[in-house]
């Protein structure tokens, strides 16, 4: 058999709610792809979730049950990596300029037009499944590197690579594993509130007081925009949920100010466990983490407002101090410098008296005990 017979074709959605308009998209790209089509936009939809191999999808704007804005819309915001970034191209009839205008800023990759020539056609489909091809070379490259270059963490496959080891080795010899799954919550509120930068800001911020949390046999990765996993060999349930609680009362007694306002950040929490969950491979157990997530407020009991109002907010631990300072978020620290400076005093009174630095500790100190 020759190379182009076993190569399948590259596969095409058409949906359109008219059969004709579906016809002549088929005729001009019959024999170079394979084309599946649907008359609305929610069957086409529903063909997206379950046929993996379509690669480039041609839709209408008008259509019943779903038009192509709302399908538009769930593919953009599809969980899925192959949906949010396959090439969509939109069918525009008689559609104003502020039509296609709406249908860019929701996503829409290219434009044709119902009576365009099958040559143009063609090269547009052409450059598209290229595209789409050359994207995912490139996915899958970057799943062979154990670092995300953007996060400094782990990769995702990592993460799961690193699982599977670690559940292997609890089975064989009776230990247990957890994963714990956290997200930001209402993390795109908080962007559309504040803005993008400022929600940037934010990850990076919790990301480095993760990566110092955890230990060193641990594996964290940062699994979505605003969600982190974390796999920890050799911890029950009740210690994953201790953790978990830490974490939680880190962020909750950090001071987060935007515009001299403070910004409530709160968090989510996803527990598994091997044996309390009873589950035997490890991508079982990440799904339950992450369902758990989403599914539930928080594992961890919220804090009441009424105790908040009580009792002042204790100071931002050293560690997550230097975490903070080392990520080059300094602007973090400044409502948490007298308590850091309190902290850090018995450390320098040692310093001082051992290296013989003349450093006056103690008239630091008293300053800061007059000031508070």
């Amino acid at each position: 058999m020759s190379e182009a017979a076993a190569t399948p074709l590259p596969r095409v959605l058409i949906v359109d709610d008219s059969r004709m308009v579906r016809a002549t998209i088929i005729k001009h790209i019959k024999g170079r792809f394979d084309v599946r089509e649907d008359a609305d936009g929610e069957a086409g939809w529903q063909t997206l979730m379950v046929d993996p191999g379509i690669q480039v999808l041609i839709s209408d704007l008008s259509m019943p049950k779903l038009d192509g804005y709302g399908l538009l819309q769930r593919i953009r915001e599809s969980k899925l990596g192959r949906l949010r970034e396959m090439p969509v191209i939109m069918i525009s009839g008689d559609e104003d300029e502020s039509a296609r205008h709406r249908a860019k800023e929701l996503g829409a990759t290219d434009f044709i037009t119902k009576g365009i020539g099958t040559s143009e056609l063609l090269a547009r489909l052409d450059a598209l499944v290229k595209l789409a091809q050359t994207r995912n070379e490139l996915q899958a490259m970057a799943k062979q590197v154990m670092v995300d270059p953007e996060s400094g963490l782990p990769t995702e496959e990592y993460l799961k690579q690193q699982g599977r080891q670690a559940l292997a080795l609890a089975q064989r010899h009776g230990g247990e594993i957890s994963v714990i799954v956290v997200e930001l919550d209402r993390f795109e509120d908080l962007v559309g509130k504040l803005g993008r930068p400022i929600g940037e800001q934010l990850i990076k911020q919790f990301r480095a007081v993760l990566s110092k949390r955890v230990r060193l046999e641990d594996t964290v990765s940062q699994t979505g925009p605003a969600q982190f996993t974390v796999v920890c060999p050799g911890i029950g349930l009740e210690d994953a949920r201790a953790f978990a609680n830490r974490l939680d009362q880190t962020i909750r007694n950090a001071t987060i100010s935007y515009r001299g306002e403070r910004v409530e950040v709160g968090l989510k929490f996803g527990l598994a466990n091997s044996k309390d969950d009873d589950w035997q491979t490890m991508t079982h157990l990440l799904q339950l983490a992450e369902g758990r997530a989403v599914q539930e407020e928080a594992s961890i009991e919220p804090i009441a407002p009424e105790a908040e109002a009580e009792a002042p907010l204790p100071g931002l631990g050293v560690e997550d101090a230097m975490a903070l300072l080392q990520a080059g978020e300094a602007a973090g620290l400044q409502p948490h410098l007298m308590s850091l400076a309190m902290q850090l005093m018995p450390l320098l009174k040692l310093i001082d008296a051992e290296l013989r630095l003349g450093m006056k500790v103690e008239d630091a100190e008293a300053k800061l005990k007059r000031l508070a």
